[in-house]
Parts: structure tokens; C-alpha cells; sequence
């Protein structure tokens, strides 16, 4: 029996400049400003030792956009390549997204460091320092196909959308609440458009093409920085367990969204994903 053919064969541009334009457009609507918090209600005191060193680890995570954005520009260039003309429309399309996401992961960042000097946490100069320490390393997915980079976006973004909101929900500190919604609504966003891109591959190749993509996905997935940043590991546990956060749960949006698909065809394939995501997560 021949193997069905894999999905990096690309998707019409003319679907990305559809999703992208809606997902820009979208962005624009719900914009907000790092002046837009209630600074002056900020109450320091109401910070635990975690919550401090919570925002500490996530805005290492968020100011490294200038890293993530590099990759995603090579991966995907707009500039310099030799690559066939309908690359480069498909190319050109996804790059207004990603000048879209880039100014709302920019903002992340300076809200995050804004916060720690706002509450003690730290100070700038200090911050500054420890920020750029991590983030000159350089940043790197191993995928080689679109759909596969699209496919861990996915996963990332509804991941630290869900870890966002299991912060504020042990919270108190009504600024980082305010903060934390934000950011949760925010990387909400770019799972949609992640999440329609996914399935837009789906719909052009089938899911016996993609899945496998989707597979090799999940079997090596690790959130940024997970092997870059120093002591990520220890942190992240620690931080887990204040937070009853579990980034697998975010494998679920996978699922759901190819099950979405199974009426169509390809229940095997649906079910064997699903089958998948259940020993991953049961490890």
C-alpha cells in the first residue's frame, strides 16, 4: 500500500492572506498599551515569593521575541531568497501576522519588565543584564516543514494561553491580574490563527497526510527556552506546582480541532492521533 504523501507540500497564499488579514485585523481591534494598567493601584506587598518568581521566568520567556521572530524570518523569508514566487506570496502573507504577533510579544515583554521595576522586583539596570544574558542565545525549532511549525505555534500559544490564566487564578495582586488577562486574551488570539492555519493544511491535504506531521510534532515538543534558559527545568516545576498548570493539556486544542475533520474522512487517522496525545500525556 503506498503511504500517503506528507503535508509540507505549502498552502495556497491566497489562504494565508486571507487568515492573516483576518487575524491582523482582529489584533488591531483589541489593542491595548502598556500605560493602559492602573499602575497606581499596584500593591506590592500582595505578592508571594512564587508570584515573584513567576513573573521573573515569564518575562524571560516573553522578551525573547527578538529570537523567536529571527527564526520565524528565516524559516519563512521575505528578503534575499531564491525561493519560486508562490513561496514567496505565501511568505509575504504570513509575514503580516507575523509583524502583528511581534508587536503584541514586544508589548509582553515591556509590560512584564515594566511590572518587576513597578514592584520591586527588580531594578533596570539589573534587569536589563540578566534579560540580555539569555536572550542573545539563539533560538531554533526543528521542523522542517511548515505545517510542523505551524503545528508547535499551535500548541505554544494555547499552552502559555492556559498557563496565563492558572496565574491569575492564584493571584491577588490586582495589577498582575489585570496584566495576566491581557496576556492570556492575547496569546489566545494568536492560537486562533494558528489554530485555522493548521486546519486549513488539514483541509488542502487530509488528515492521513498531516498526521503524522502533527505526531512528530507533540513527540519532541518543548515550550521556548526549554533547553536554552538557565535552570528552566527546576523553574518550571516549581512553577507548576503553584500553578496546577500542565502544558499537555494544551495537546487537547490539537486533538479537538482534527477531530473537528473526522466526519469528513480519515476517522483512523483522528482516532490515532487521539490515541497518540493519551500516551504522551499519560507518561
Amino acid at each position: 500500500m503506498n503511504q500517503p504523501e506528507r503535508s509540507g507540500a505549502g498552502l495556497d497564499p491566497a489562504d494565508m492572506r486571507r487568515l492573516a488579514g483576518f487575524a491582523v485585523g482582529r489584533a488591531g481591534a483589541r489593542q491595548w498599551s502598556v500605560d493602559d494598567l492602573a499602575w497606581d493601584a499596584l500593591r506590592p506587598e500582595e505578592l508571594t515569593e512564587t508570584d515573584r518568581s513567576v513573573v521573573r521566568f515569564i518575562t524571560f520567556i516573553e522578551d525573547h521575541i527578538p529570537g523567536y521572530l529571527t527564526h520565524f524570518l528565516q524559516a519563512f523569508p521575505v528578503s534575499g531568497g531564491d525561493q519560486a514566487i508562490e513561496e514567496f506570496c505565501f511568505n509575504r502573507e504570513y509575514f503580516r501576522f507575523l509583524i502583528s504577533w511581534a508587536n503584541d510579544e514586544e508589548r509582553h515583554a515591556s509590560v512584564l519588565t515594566r511590572y518587576q521595576i513597578e514592584a520591586g522586583i527588580n531594578d533596570p539596570d539589573t534587569l536589563m543584564w540578566e534579560l540580555a544574558q539569555e536572550g542573545h542565545k539563539k533560538f531554533a525549532l526543528p521542523y522542517e516543514t511548515p505545517v510542523q511549525a505551524f503545528t508547535y505555534t499551535l500548541v505554544q500559544e494555547k499552552a502559555t494561553q492556559l498557563f496565563y490564566q492558572r496565574f491569575k487564578a492564584v493571584a491577588k495582586e490586582p495589577v498582575l491580574r489585570d496584566l495576566l488577562h491581557r496576556l492570556a486574551r492575547d496569546e489566545a488570539r494568536h492560537f486562533a490563527f494558528y489554530s485555522e492555519l493548521v486546519g486549513a493544511y488539514i483541509g488542502r491535504h487530509g488528515l492521513a497526510a498531516t498526521v503524522p506531521d502533527l505526531k512528530d510534532v507533540l513527540a519532541t515538543f518543548r515550550m521556548p527556552l526549554a533547553d536554552t534558559l538557565n535552570g528552566y527545568w527546576r523553574w518550571s516545576l516549581k512553577i507548576t506546582d503553584a500553578t496546577s498548570y500542565d502544558h499537555t493539556e494544551a495537546y487537547d486544542a490539537l486533538v479537538r480541532l482534527v477531530t473537528g475533520f473526522a466526519s469528513e474522512g480519515g476517522r483512523a487517522s483522528a482516532a490515532d492521533l487521539t490515541e497518540f496525545v493519551h500516551r504522551i500525556r499519560a507518561i
